[in-house]
């Protein structure tokens, strides 16, 4: 992005915007953007290519002795230039091949000595410097004549001070713009430099959201415009104006766009492009005739709508483009006129010879028009601003505006009906409430409210102060502003991040609170590794040909439209087939007898989804093969199972039922179940609760992945097993005080089974644990039923007691002993022995 120094002045003096842009120098402002806005790639010193270049006026003027092509001209300088040979009225001489020279011209002299030149003999007359074109002052293409200055200048005044070409041009990078629209116009930028100086901006009175466009003053024009497909075109504004002379834009105007690299063409197309510049927003003129129908009465009608496949369009410099359809295109009934958001055509184009215009302001869609722009090698400064996302709230605005400079350099009215076609939903920023506290944690130093307020008042945010909360009113130009967090960049970047202390935010050296989910899993994976198990990790994406196998519905599984292999499309919804499928390889590589467990997520659609985004399963799923069971595989699968649940995790009351069609599971449970051999399985539950399944595979699996016949699987839901099991044993030390240990014996009824006695004495023994602080172990020692006696049983334990403070004695454990015996005894009719 080409940003002129003198633009932004013009800007801050014509509207009262702000002071001046650079108070400090060059080297300060360059400093400070590169600092606070973006890197600066290049700083061209534009009046060093003017350095000693003069205005003259032309005195007289005949033709050359012997040159018919040639003028001789005579030229006041004001006596500026010492050291030149003058007539006897103080008039320097200067030989000109330029057809439009004629006296009392005001021109652009480059004296002897500048730019290398010397004084030369041109067919026998010394001509003294010269007479430069356009072209040779970098302004314009033409170099057949002299350039004519058309403003008042008195003879000898430097030229860059007639044009304000005494400029810096400050290159800014233009990848730091990408999420700053309003960046890409040199009045967004004045604002940004004011900004970042602590000077207060504000806009134009006519850059406001939703302006009205102007009136028409004839209906002389008949201009229909209607849009298709608002939802890619969220505003489009068009209107007509007649009566145009079109003519070579004055140099101020020719002298602007040239500095920032845009070629002048004629006063209406250079009012658009200078206002697309300074504003931001793209703008396109048509030549209105040109686009009438066949029909004269009915004018033109303007459509924006989608491409159609095979169409085609040749652009502005002759480009021909087939379009692959679904482009934005602006048409006529007839013939497409332009690339929507890109170029127009050249069957519209604006010359000398058009008399009336269709002004046009629109918004497009910015992924679509940087497709088209990549696609077809059209990457216009208007697609440029366009896949930025420009706010459709300045399109009126800036066509009033164009229309008002139009009127000024080509005349003309406005003349028909005006169109403004919009999305309801083309509306203000929603204001943002952010405590300033947010901001100072963030950037590391406090900033009181007045101070947040004054910086972004600056660049016109509007702030309301409340107490430590800032209620933020976001300029509609910024449609990069949507979070807490982009105010926080906004304030940092203001104030200058190197103005930030250099200390490091605090932070506690508290040990982080373990992840009670994550110390599970851990767990877990001692559990069955002790069980023999081999811990693996597979893809969490599979293809359709797994869960086909498995007998699962692909429409229950999330598709990955952008997957990076076609076997891995789909979100798996159980992790037993990811396992199974790991088997026949390691048994071809012999292995024989080996488990393979993974802890992972599974997903099924329509299961906990949170704002249709798939919600994570997390599961543990097991598979074991061996050269020969003892029994069928079932039972060894069942084996597994208790381990890990009652020997390892101490879940109480499991149960198994018959894995049946008719069987109710939890949501998300019915598709793994499919992968189980129904009257070879088992649904696992605790009580109540539904744990997993286990079993055989499906005979479906083991066709598809060629399993051994010898193959066992389970897979339980970790969620619930960790809400069940009882908590690790954790570390405890050895205790420095002796031990007392007693036994007790329990004669109870026969259908009471161990695991009911044991928990009722260890809950007893924790309640003596919580009111005493002594510490218990319990071990069984012996269960025993006599001979021809089915009524009762004796369970014997043996229980060692101490406490981490004292010495206890022998009457304290034989009272607790007592105490547990009778409890019993009241409880579960079991008698002491």
């Amino acid at each position: 992005m080409k940003v002129s120094l003198n633009w932004t002045r013009y800007i801050n003096q014509k509207y009262g915007a702000a002071a001046d842009p650079a108070p400090r120098g060059i080297d300060d402002l360059v400093d400070k953007i590169g600092a606070k806005l973006g890197a600066v790639d290049e700083v061209i010193d534009l009046g060093k290519r003017y350095k000693g270049v003069l205005a003259a006026s032309l005195v007289s003027c005949h033709k050359h002795p012997t040159a018919d092509n040639l003028t001789v001209c005579l030229i006041d300088d004001g006596d500026v230039v010492k050291k030149v040979k003058r007539n006897k009225d103080g008039y320097v001489q200067v030989v000109c091949g330029a057809p439009n020279v004629t006296p009392t011209l005001d021109v652009a002299w480059i004296p002897p000595g500048v730019a290398g030149l010397d004084v030369r003999n041109i067919k026998g007359v010394d001509s003294y410097g010269m007479l430069a074109s356009p072209q040779e002052l970098g302004i314009g293409d033409n170099s057949d004549g002299l350039l004519v200055i058309d403003e008042p200048v008195k003879p000898g005044t430097a030229f860059s001070k007639v044009y304000n070409l005494d400029d810096y041009i400050i290159d800014i990078e233009n990848k730091m713009f990408t999420h700053r629209p309003d960046l890409f116009g040199m009045l967004g930028v004045a604002r940004e430099i004011a900004g970042i100086q602590g000077q207060s901006f504000r806009s134009p009175n006519w850059y406001k959201a939703e302006a009205s466009l102007p009136k028409a003053s004839s209906r002389l024009l008949n201009l229909i415009a209607k849009n298709q497909i608002p939802k890619l075109v969220p505003r489009f504004c068009v209107l007509a104006m007649s009566d145009i002379s079109v003519e070579p834009s004055p140099l101020w105007l020719q002298s602007y766009l040239a500095r920032v690299g845009i070629k002048p063409i004629n006063n209406i197309v250079d009012a658009t492009n200078f206002l697309m510049y300074e504003s931001g927003q793209p703008l396109h003129a048509y030549d209105y005739d040109k686009l009438k129908a066949k029909d004269q009465k009915s004018g033109v009608e303007m459509i924006v709508r989608a491409a159609r496949k095979g169409e085609s369009l040749t652009l502005l410099g002759g480009k021909k483009v087939n379009l692959a359809g679904g482009e934005v295109v602006i048409a006529t009934r007839e013939k497409i006129i332009g690339l929507g958001g890109v170029m127009g055509g050249a069957g519209a184009e604006v010359n000398e010879k058009t008399c009336n215009i269709i002004l046009e302001s629109g918004t497009f869609d910015m992924n679509l028009t940087r497709k088209t722009a990549t696609t077809y090698g059209l990457f216009t400064d208007a697609a440029t601003r366009f896949t930025k996302n420009q706010s459709p709230l300045q399109n009126s605005a800036v066509l009033s505006k164009t229309v008002e400079v139009i009127r000024e350099l080509a005349g003309g009215r406005v003349s028909g009906k005006t169109y403004d076609l919009k999305l309801n939903r083309v509306s203000l920023p929603k204001p943002l409430s952010v405590e300033v506290g947010i901001i100072a944690v963030r950037l590391g130093m406090d900033f009181s409210p007045v101070k947040v307020k004054d910086l972004l008042e600056n660049v016109e945010f509007k702030v309301d102060i409340k107490g430590s909360l800032l209620n933020i009113h976001i300029p509609f130009w910024r449609t990069d502003i949507a979070i807490a967090e982009d105010i926080v960049e906004e304030v940092g970047r203001l104030y200058g991040y190197d103005n930030l202390p250099q200390t490091l935010p605090s932070r506690s050296l508290a040990p982080a609170r373990p992840d009670a989910l994550l110390s599970f899993k851990s767990r877990l994976r001692e559990v069955l590794v002790r069980a023999g198990g081999n811990e693996v990790l597979t893809y969490s994406f599979i293809d359709a040909d797994l869960i086909k196998k498995a007998g699962q519905d692909v429409k229950a599984a999330f598709h990955i439209r952008n997957a990076q292999s076609p076997s891995l499309q789909y979100y798996r919804l159980s992790l037993v087939p990811s396992l199974l499928e790991k088997i026949h390889p390691n048994v071809k590589a012999s292995y024989g007898a080996f488990g393979l467990f993974e802890i992972g997520k599974a997903h099924v659609r329509g299961v906990n989804d949170n704002e249709k985004l798939p919600a994570e399963l997390d599961r543990l799923a097991l598979v074991i093969t061996e050269d020969a069971f003892k029994g069928a595989s079932y039972f060894t699968a069942k084996a597994y199972t208790d381990f890990i649940l009652t020997d390892q995790l101490a879940v109480s009351g499991i149960s198994y039922q018959p894995l049946k069609r008719t069987l109710k599971l939890p949501a998300g449970w019915q598709e793994a179940a499919t992968t189980f051999e129904p009257v070879r399985s088992a649904a696992i539950f605790a009580g109540r609760e539904f744990v997993g399944l286990v079993g055989e595979p499906a005979m479906s699996l083991r066709t598809g992945l060629k399993l051994p016949e010898r193959t066992a699987q389970l897979e339980l839901d970790i969620a619930v097993l960790e809400e069940l099991a009882r908590p690790a044993a954790a570390y405890r030390p050895l205790d420095k005080y002796p031990t007392i240990e007693q036994d007790l014996c329990l004669k109870s009824p026969a259908n009471l089974s161990y695991q009911q006695l044991s928990d009722f004495v260890k809950s007893k023994l924790d309640d003596v644990r919580r009111k005493t602080n002594i510490n218990w172990q319990i071990s069984p020692l012996d269960i025993y039923q006599r001979a021809g006696d089915y009524k009762f049983r004796q369970t014997t334990w043996h229980i060692t007691f101490t406490h981490p403070g004292r010495t206890l004695t022998k009457p304290e454990a034989s009272k607790i002993i007592d105490e547990l015996a009778l409890a019993a005894g009241k409880t579960l009719k079991a008698e002491r022995i």
